[in-house]
């Protein structure tokens, strides 16, 4: 009895700093989703979804890499590295490894970004063939443009790494804002300059170069504004191309690893950008996935990345103990808490799909057959959302104990899976792309499933049953949730289309309040722990004691 007490006593300090930390990059990382929602809006509402969709598509390899280096491979194995290293050998260490990944990452990226330039007719038709050869060669010249923006997030991803790892992170997940601060401002501004038609209302694709530039714009700016801190927590920069060092090589060792895990939903991506052109929508089908995929990423990065961004480098430190039970409950606790901020945004995201949509994105060239088309793949994708969330947490765990393989043999396996599926779905069946989209969300529950037994297995348990108790109680708050969605869904909204933009916003988010409210207030009676650290963190927010 002692024993579990002390446990107890000693795992809730860091339970409630997992949480308030989780509550400060998700607040940051909110003001990023919206700035690009806000980027998509205006591209959206100017171009129409079929110049999305090839913009879209040309900014499909760098913003891969980006979400991989960023939020996957070189940000896990680094942070993984370099948290190890800070604990057994100092912080003076760790800034040597820092200096020598940072060199590496400038010299060796430079040269992908430039492949990229040279080799962008290519591969642009090569992720996009269904295409007809106009858009092919806009999507070509786009791509060129951006490319670049490759070498820029890698060294952005060491930065973030650095800073996480020595528990600053508001500056680093807010960074992100100031990358779609710097689209959406620069994209406009250079629009104006570049197209004629934009200053006069009558908007061409000419337009879509500013905001090409305008990426890479917003991609200094996401660098630039973490140095500052950077500076402040004693890191100083000179190139260092020392790449023998042995700890250079455990990053790379458990990057590539790493990198082919975490490439299966990008890859994933990919895939259902070349069956989409394919489909009858054609490049329409790009944005509408794609504007899908925004509003799922919302949750995502909001809840999801926050929780693993600030599980990760604890969950590198205690597996330097070994399997610790304080290494199963840190990780079973991030588990669960992202599943109770998840659960609710994907259930309220597949039953306001239409809605929603249509209060973001119906303005400009963006009509209601544009809202429909993509109201139907986003109640995938909010499907998926769950797993997805739970894998950004539980997949970097493996990398920390030295399982680093299994990982990328399953998402290998996935992405096998759905290249069946796609091809099945787009040439023997006809299906439009929101085949593509529960082909993924399908892929993602296989995904979770099995890195959940395989860690289960590896770690002699993961507080199963615990999980298995949050969940029923959550599904009791879910049920009295969609019941109040489903109530105003079909009375209140059931004359939408009539509904001007206001009084849709203001119905939308009542609803959307109240649905919330009542999910806490059921989790809070159910005595779901989550709930209490979250309501007790808001409190504190707003000064209640």
């Amino acid at each position: 009895m002692s024993i579990t007490s002390e446990r107890t006593t000693e795992s809730k300090p860091e339970a409630c700093t997992t949480a308030r930390s989780t509550g400060i990059v998700s607040i940051a990382i909110l003001c990023s989703r919206v700035l690009g929602l806000v980027r998509d809006q205006l591209l959206n509402g100017f171009f129409g979804s079929a110049f999305t969709g090839i913009f879209t598509a040309a900014f499909r390899t760098p913003n891969m890499l980006r979400d991989l280096f960023a939020e996957g491979a070189l940000s896990t194995a680094f942070v993984t590295t370099f948290s190890k290293k800070m604990k057994t050998e100092g912080d003076e260490a760790a800034w040597v490894l820092g200096r020598k990944m940072i060199s590496l990452s400038i010299w060796f990226m430079s040269i992908v970004a430039l492949a990229g330039v040279l080799l962008a007719p290519w591969i642009f038709r090569l992720l996009t063939p269904g295409l007809d050869e106009p858009a092919k060669v806009l999507g070509t010249w786009l791509a060129q443009i951006m490319y670049p923006f490759i070498a820029i997030v890698s060294v952005t991803a060491l930065v973030m790494g650095m800073l996480n790892s020595k528990k600053v992170f508001f500056i680093p997940a807010v960074a992100s804002a100031f990358f779609n601060l710097g689209c959406i401002v620069g994209g406009v501004i250079l629009a104006w300059i570049i197209d004629p038609g934009f200053r006069n209302g009558h908007v061409s694709e000419r337009g879509l170069t500013g905001f090409a530039i305008g990426t890479l714009i917003g991609g200094v700016l996401q660098l630039a504004v973490q140095l500052p801190s950077l500076h402040r927590v004693g890191f100083r920069f000179r190139f260092d191309f020392g790449c023998k060092d042995p700890a250079v090589k455990e990053v790379l060792h458990l990057m590539w690893p790493s990198m082919l895990a975490a490439s299966g939903t990008q890859v994933t991506v990919l895939l259902n950008s070349i069956f989409a052109s394919y489909t009858a929508g054609k490049e329409s089908s790009l944005a509408w996935l794609a504007n899908a995929q925004r509003l799922q990423q919302l949750p995502l990065g909001l809840f999801g990345v926050a929780v693993a961004t600030v599980t990760l480098p604890m969950l590198s430190r205690l597996a330097t103990e070994g399997m610790t039970p304080a290494f199963r409950g840190a990780l079973a606790k991030g588990l669960r808490l992202v599943l109770f901020l998840t659960l609710p945004c994907a259930v309220g995201l597949a039953l306001l799909a239409k809605e929603i949509i249509s209060v973001i994105f119906e303005h400009g060239k963006f009509t209601a057959h544009d809202v429909t088309n993509t109201a139907a793949p986003l109640q995938a994708y909010a499907f998926g959302l769950i797993f997805y969330s739970a894998i950004k947490v539980l997949q970097p765990a493996f990398y920390t104990i030295n399982r680093r393989f299994i990982p990328m043999l399953i998402s290998i396996g996935v992405i096998v899976l759905n290249v069946v599926l796609n091809s099945t779905t787009v040439f023997l069946l006809h299906w439009d792309h929101t085949a593509l989209a529960w082909a993924t969300a399908l892929g993602l529950l296989l995904n979770f499933l099995t890195l959940y037994l395989c860690m289960r297995k590896f770690a002699s348990g993961l507080e199963t049953g615990s999980l298995v108790r949050s969940l029923l109680r959550l599904g009791v708050a879910v049920v009295v949730m969609s019941a109040i969605c489903l109530a105003v869904k079909f009375t209140a909204m059931s004359d939408w289309a009539s509904l001007r933009f206001l009084p849709r916003c203001a119905l939308l988010g009542i609803t959307i309040s109240a649905s919330a409210a009542a999910y806490f207030a059921v989790t809070k009676a159910l005595k779901v722990e989550e709930s209490g650290e979250f309501l007790s963190l808001l409190g504190r927010r707003f000064g209640k004691r």
